[in-house]
């Protein structure tokens, strides 16, 4: 029995921080409803344009911001009090979800528009999602961060199962449609404003004295000198960038399945599918001594079953690809965040934070771009397959252009506080 339970996810943190459990529940429904939005804007620019490219360009719609505001944002999450922006930044992306409602339910066919409110949303994202991601070391134990960050990964796995299938179930009724998953998500805000409204203050120490540039100079040098967070990114950004190729999903479904809104939604839910059951089994990662080189597989993975995913026929075929892709990913996700949490002291942590989630939904959007501007050139099997082969490629090139990275070992957390290692980089915890 205990062997059993083993290789299940360590739920001590929900169990035992109240803090972290109203957290935990408010962000993983709040996120449910931001996929309805992600889910409805995709379908109606693409409705109104037919266009793979179209689609492609609400990735830039939402790169820009992440990426300028993002960016910016990290040293304003290492001055201010984090509980108090997060719960600004909520109230704004419930504004926002209104206002997308607002044009569904007016009937406008204004592609601008929602590229527009895209943008908005996202660089209240940029500054909302990093600093509520600081929270968990500031409520759990040191030997309970890898646990909270995997049961984050489960919420994420949940939204990303749920929000989609509901998401298509709720756009094919004929008196819902897209107009309903815009309101849902403005309405799911208030769990995420629920989930925080009762944490203590979350001041940053010894963050810098002001935010600006400088400060963001000072983020950027200190991942830079880390190899281990360097690599981390890079091995990210090499999955997103080339391998997850969701701006074509639109075109391959109509292509294949009809254009069905409820199996365009099965698409991403299998995804979600195949991650939400490796975060379940994700007890043994703990015995993980490379997490490194776990990651460069995982990401070699997740390319392959997306080349697969190009040339499937089938439903079953294709659904089965991408959940081996999800289950990749969420190895991939939890590996990179423990490392980052783990290696970055309180007072970069906001910038670092900052950077991550760049790195994590800059480079999904600028794949988008690149996975919808070749479908457009050639056709939206080569993007998806050529996208896939790319990403195993480069998973090669990142372990032999980075062999620290790949030679980073696990080490116990006692040997970690009393023999720092030489390079600068603390450790995984052992688990």
């Amino acid at each position: 029995m205990p062997g059993r339970f083993r290789l299940l996810a360590d739920a001590a943190p929900l169990r035992e921080s109240a803090a972290f459990r109203r957290l935990w529940a408010g962000t993983t429904l709040s996120s449910v409803g931001s996929a309805l939005t992600a889910f409805a804007v995709i379908l109606q620019i693409y409705d109104l344009t037919r266009s793979p490219l179209a689609v492609g360009a609400v990735g830039v719609a939402e790169m820009v911001p992440t990426l300028v505001v993002g960016l910016l944002g990290g040293p304003v999450a290492d001055v201010a009090d984090r509980r108090k922006l997060v719960l600004v930044t909520t109230c704004g992306l419930a504004a926002t979800s209104g206002a997308l409602a607002a044009q569904a339910f007016a009937g406008l066919r204004l592609a601008w528009l929602l590229y527009g409110l895209v943008a908005v949303q996202s660089a209240l994202s940029a500054i909302d999602r990093p600093a509520r991601s600081t929270f968990i070391p500031s409520l759990l134990p040191p030997g309970q961060l890898p646990a909270g960050l995997t049961l984050n990964r489960l919420g994420f796995q949940i939204m990303l199962t749920a929000g989609p299938a509901l998401a298509g179930l709720i756009a094919a009724a004929p008196h819902l449609g897209l107009r309903a998953c815009y309101l849902l998500d403005a309405v799911t805000c208030g769990a995420a404003l629920y989930g925080v409204a009762r944490l203590p203050p979350m001041r940053p120490r010894d963050g810098p004295a002001r935010p600006g540039p400088r400060a963001v100079a000072a983020g950027v040098s200190f991942i830079r000198r880390s190899q281990v967070i360097a690599g981390a990114f890079a091995a990210d950004l090499n999955a997103t960038v080339f391998g997850l190729p969701t701006a074509l999903f639109p075109a391959i479904n109509a292509a294949r399945f009809g254009g069905d809104p409820r199996t365009l939604g099965l698409f991403t839910a299998a995804i979600g599918a195949g991650g939400l059951v490796s975060a379940v089994f994700s007890g043994p990662v703990r015995h993980v001594s490379r997490p490194g080189l776990v990651m460069l597989g995982s990401v070699a993975v997740w390319g392959a079953a997306f080349a697969g995913f190009a040339l499937a026929r089938s439903l079953w075929l294709t659904l089965t690809l991408l959940a081996v892709a999800g289950a990749a990913d969420t190895f991939t996700v939890v590996f990179r965040g423990t490392i980052v949490q783990t290696a970055t002291p309180d007072q970069f942590r906001g910038r670092v934070m900052a950077a991550d989630y760049v790195v994590g939904a800059g480079g999904a959007q600028l794949g988008n771009l690149e996975a919808g501007a070749l479908a457009s050139l050639t056709s939206p099997v080569i993007s998806a397959l050529s996208g896939g082969l790319v990403t195993i490629a480069g998973a090669l090139v990142i372990g032999l252009a980075m062999p620290a990275f790949t030679r980073y070992r696990c080490r116990p957390p006692a040997a970690r506080a009393n023999d720092p290692d030489p390079a600068g980089e603390p450790a995984l915890p052992a688990g």
